[in-house]
């Protein structure tokens, strides 16, 4: 796989245009596409709904997804990825605002690689996203590359 597809699912539209920003800034990915509630990633990911069609064998190299989502919530999206041999080890980082302990326990149970708060500061936001994108999507190797 050339090109490093991110699956953003992210429906705060600020917070939307902070990672893209964020992560162009950067150029750390070739590819951004975002699904702005749990349905419309599962329906990316699967090739269903609008996607229908889509050639599901590309993978994104990386998801970033909230958990707080209309439709379905980021937890359920993690599970139903999780629960699918076709997504089950597509890396998965929740970058989400949630500070309670029950949403990070749950994402690592249910199989999250990564867990980041987002940051509130512009500047501490760029850098998050700086190492986040460095680490998924230069250094970090996935089996269906």
């Amino acid at each position: 796989m050339s090109e490093k597809v991110v699956l953003l699912v992210e429906d705060n539209p600020d917070d939307e245009a902070l990672t893209l920003r964020a992560l162009r800034k950067h150029n750390l990915a070739n590819e951004i596409v975002v699904a702005r509630d749990g349905q419309e990633a599962l329906d990316y990911l699967f090739g269903e709904g609008s996607y229908s069609g889509r050639d599901t064998s590309v993978l994104p190299q990386v998801i970033l997804l909230d958990l707080k989502l209309p439709k379905v919530d980021g937890l359920q999206v993690l599970e139903r990825l999780r629960a699918d041999p076709r997504t089950r080890h597509v890396p998965v980082v929740v970058l989400t605002s949630s500070a309670e302990e029950k949403d990070l326990i749950r994402s690592y149970d249910l199989g999250a690689n990564s867990y980041v708060r987002k940051p509130v500061d512009f500047e501490q936001f760029l850098e998050a996203a700086r190492q986040l994108g460095l680490y998924w999507l230069v250094l970090n190797r996935v089996p269906y590359e």
